[in-house]
């Protein structure tokens, strides 16, 4: 029999009233027999090899590129050259093995939830098994302090709750009772399920199980997780076709060049063979991987020192910069997850409550001034705080609980007015806990010899019982209230309490019935988090949607997104009525829609899907174990990092350290100050490669001597690509940078003009390199003082175009000292350069001489020529557009 099965027989079972207990559960041999046919109840995990990942990270045309030059250097016998090219082989597939390395291990701790042990019924017998050798159709006792071992159908239950919200977003503990449900019920709403790694809080109960491992609900997230397949963040796509692009360019040009060369008889096979792969060196951006990661990775540890974010992934930090839609969970993440105390109603009076959460700070007030606390407002407080089992605890200045979420609102509220740790005037002699078959609690207690009852429960139940002691109780009036705070999201909680007999020392439920004193309602919300709603606002005016999936009621998670600001109109879709769309239907209400509510753990992993199958690059942002497979299915995964699950955490690519959704505004920010900065880098670094490559390309085909070795050109790339490339790391935000609307996806990296700037750039750094070589030559200086030269020619023109290249702003004005560093990487840079001119040890590898002050003044004055002219190119382009917001590094 399918494990589905189980649950469908019971369900027919129960209608045909043939239920019989379940007690005697299986034998051994039935036991057994299941447990080799379904396999035991644990969750396997399959992980990718180390070597595998790292022989993945040479699969890139750069790569490629690099390793054909090596082996060519090899086989022609220049072996320090095939060393250092090796060398920088290697470096870069580093870099990305220990990114790869990292990533999330949140198959593991799904496992990890998993209960140990059960208590279960076999041959009659209640024993304790461990729970990898439970099996389909064995009965499980649950009690209090219980982790649910697999999903149960519950078939009894005494009181029974059950804490689920990691895997459901519902904040509260769910009641739990054997009743049919309909078929379609969401997961939040199906009460006569016990579902695997949740826990019970309260009574206890006895459950058929009716799926193990993978089949249970925790497993299917585990199987989801481990099917998401990472798509390439924004930046990497970008930069790979870049990449490639170039890289295919610089083959193509250099098997022209060979030809050519060879065709015309220029030199021999080996001298032209080293030519080529001069060219080749020198063109091909080797310097790209590592200056992306060196930015990527200071953005990575700025986000972890001062935006308490720590980043698992580098591109991940770049990724936010990049978003059009952010998709949040909302218990935990948008609220704070702790029920609090809004609004009190006593007689025809409203109060207002401050303070949100458990921190037990704030006040009660009415038109904003704080009130006098009157004989029935202390009964009100005295009742909710006494009809209680929850207690209110501080661990390291954080406020929590132990209990019930909505009995620790009434705790907060009470120490609001009373400080915490001030004991109560009334003595507790007895207390009936909540029952979900009657929804109330109640206390007795004592004070001045007189015995009260505190009652706190549902509006319905305790309306009931005020008029059986106040006939002119207007029952309608009150219902239309809490109608009315309902509406907007609220829970709301009935008070009453009674005096009874000095006789009675223990509560029944007639001597609640027989009537009670009303004394007001109290209306209970999870509050959103304050920083959050300033957070969305900036968030969208930086032209990124916000939507909020949850498994709470549409009802609350509407009113809660209106309090937030999702937008200015909200439109809401439930769990439900999402499974009943297309594919095509889905993409249209992913985007319409900005509440989902009452959602599984597949319907967050379909949103996300259905956004990004409408090019919208998408972050998740949750804190349960329900989020785990959006988190891993998004472009970028956001997990809280105090309240949050491992699972949740492994899962994301970012994790906040304070639970502070606000902290995503300023990521959005700093990712998209690194991808200026990366563009920037790039723009910098390709005319420079280029300018090299034409050098080379000229000489072969004008039949020159090669004036730079290949060890000369992997020095100019990869040693400023550290130093002075480094510099841009460091530069701050373009003014109005969240004010772009974010980038389109597969939009170009580089727009007409980028490409027409690294062309003329390009150029005119191999014209001035050209020229000033063959001035030298003609006043006969040698080759090795001349290459030597030209060498320094390109750094210095290097140095003086990384000013044009900082901002939009012209290089000499005020902006000119905003970032110091930059002077710093410039002077490591120019110390780096005369160890490689001057020491003899660098002489000997790089093929250098030492020069004069002439051909240094000669690198100075193309270093000016440079920058003049790239100056020139933007006071032109900023004319043409008015001096206007529109950034240099449009999209």
């Amino acid at each position: 029999m399918d494990q589905k099965a189980y649950r469908t027989e019971l369900d027919v079972l129960q209608k045909q009233n043939k239920i019989h207990s379940f007690d005697q559960g299986l034998d051994y041999i039935e036991a057994n027999k299941r447990l080799e046919e379904f396999g035991p109840n644990k969750l396997e995990t399959v992980k990718t090899p180390r070597w595998k990942m790292f022989l993945h990270q040479f699969n890139n045309m750069v790569i490629y590129v690099l390793i054909f030059a090596a082996v060519i250097t090899l086989i022609l016998g220049h072996y320090s050259d095939s060393i250092i090219i090796g060398l920088v082989v290697l470096i870069n597939s580093l870099i990305g093995y220990f990114q790869e390395a990292s990533a999330s291990n949140a198959l593991e701790r799904i496992k990890d939830m998993l209960s140990i042990n059960a208590k279960v019924h076999r041959d009659g017998i209640r024993k304790e098994i461990p729970a990898e050798e439970l099996v389909a159709g064995d009965t499980v006792f649950l009690e209090a302090g219980d982790n649910v071992p697999a999903d149960l159908r519950i078939i009894n239950s005494d009181n029974l709750r059950i804490q689920e919200s990691s895997l459901t977003g519902e904040t509260n503990s769910v009641s739990k009772n054997s009743k049919l449900i309909t078929k379609d019920s969401a997961l939040a709403d199906q009460t006569n399920m016990a579902f695997a790694s949740t826990s019970v809080t309260k009574g206890s109960g006895t459950g058929l199980v009716v799926a193990t491992a993978e089949n249970t609900e925790i497993g299917k997230i585990s199987t989801e997780v481990g099917a998401v397949k990472a798509r390439k963040t924004p930046l990497m796509q970008v930069i790979d076709k870049l990449g490639a692009g170039v890289s295919y360019f610089i083959v193509l040009a250099a098997i022209a060049t060979f030809i050519i060369g060879w065709y015309f008889g220029a030199y021999s096979l080996s001298v032209l063979s080293m030519a080529v792969v001069s060219m080749v060196v020198g063109t091909i951006p080797e310097g790209l991987p590592a200056t992306t990661s060196v930015i990527l990775a200071k953005g990575v540890n700025d986000m972890a020192k001062n935006q308490n974010t720590i980043i698992k992934t580098l591109p991940a930090v770049e990724t936010l910069g990049s978003v059009d839609v952010i998709a949040t969970d909302k218990t935990g993440t948008l609220t704070k997850n702790e029920m609090t105390v809004t609004d009190i109603v006593i007689d025809d009076q409203n109060y207002q409550v401050t303070g949100t959460g458990y921190d037990p700070i704030g006040e009660i007030t009415q038109n904003n001034q704080k009130v006098t606390i009157s004989d029935k407002m202390k009964l009100f407080l005295e009742s909710g705080f006494q009809a209680n089992d929850t207690h209110l605890i501080n661990e390291a200045g954080q406020w929590d609980i132990t209990g019930e979420p909505t009995d620790g609102a009434f705790l907060s509220l009470y120490h609001k007015v009373y400080n915490h740790g001030e004991e109560s005037d009334y003595e507790k002699i007895d207390i009936l806990p909540f029952d979900s078959d009657f929804r109330y609690i109640a206390r007795l207690v004592k004070k001045n010899n007189k015995h009260y009852l505190f009652v706190k429960g549902s509006p319905d139940k305790l309306f009931n019982m005020a008029q059986k002691l106040d006939l002119n109780f207007d029952d309608t009036t009150w219902s239309q209230r809490v109608h009315d705070f309902s509406e907007h999201g609220k829970r709301v909680i009935a008070v009453g309490y009674k005096e009874v007999s000095t006789d009675i020392t223990k509560i029944t439920h007639d001597l609640i019935n027989n009537g009670l004193n009303f004394l007001g309602l109290a209306a209970i919300i999870d509050p959103p988090r304050e920083e959050v709603i300033v957070a969305l606002k900036e968030i969208r005016s930086a032209g990124v949607e916000v939507k909020m999936i949850t498994g709470d009621s549409p009802v609350t998670a509407t009113a809660i997104g209106g309090k937030l600001g999702l937008a200015d109109k909200i439109n809401a879709i439930t769990g439900p009525e999402w499974d009943q769309l297309s594919d095509n239907e889905r993409i249209v209400a992913a985007d319409k829609n900005q509440v989902f509510a009452r959602t599984t753990p597949s319907n967050k992993i379909e949103i996300i899907e259905a956004l990004q199958a409408n090019n919208k690059v998408t972050a998740m942002t949750g804190d349960g174990v329900n989020d785990a497979p959006a988190l891993k299915q998004a472009d970028i995964g956001v997990a809280m990092g105090i309240k949050g699950t491992d699972v949740a955490k492994d899962s994301a690519d970012m994790v906040l350290t304070d639970d502070n959704f606000a902290t995503i505004s300023k990521a959005i920010r700093e990712g998209r100050r690194i991808f200026d900065n990366i563009k920037k880098s790039i723009l910098y670094l390709l005319p420079i490669s280029f300018s090299e490559g034409l050098i080379i390309a000229y000489a072969i085909l004008t039949k020159s001597d090669i004036p730079l070795h290949p060890t000369q050109l992997l020095w100019i790339n990869m040693v400023s690509a550290i130093t002075i490339q480094f510099a841009l790391t460091f530069e701050p935000a373009e003014e109005g940078i969240m004010n772009r609307k974010p980038r389109k996806t597969g939009s170009k990296l580089m727009t007409k003009h980028n490409i027409f700037q690294v062309a003329y750039i390009s150029v005119l750094m191999a014209v001035i390199s050209l020229t000033i070589d063959a001035f030298l030559r003609g006043n006969g200086v040698s080759a090795i003082i001349s290459s030597t030269t030209m060498v320094n020619v390109l750094i210095v023109g290097k140095i003086f175009y990384l000013f044009n290249i900082r901002s939009r702003k012209p290089a000499l004005s005020r902006d000119f000292f905003s970032n110091p560093k930059a002077f710093y990487f410039v002077g490591l840079m120019m110390v780096l350069q005369l160890i490689l001119t001057y020491v003899p040890f660098m002489q000997n590898i790089f093929y250098t001489g030492s020069i004069g002050m002439m051909e240094w003044g000669l690198a100075i004055l193309g270093g000016v020529i440079i920058l003049a002219i790239a100056e020139i190119d933007k006071y032109i382009r900023n004319f043409k557009f008015n001096r206007s917001e529109k950034l240099l590094f449009e999209e």
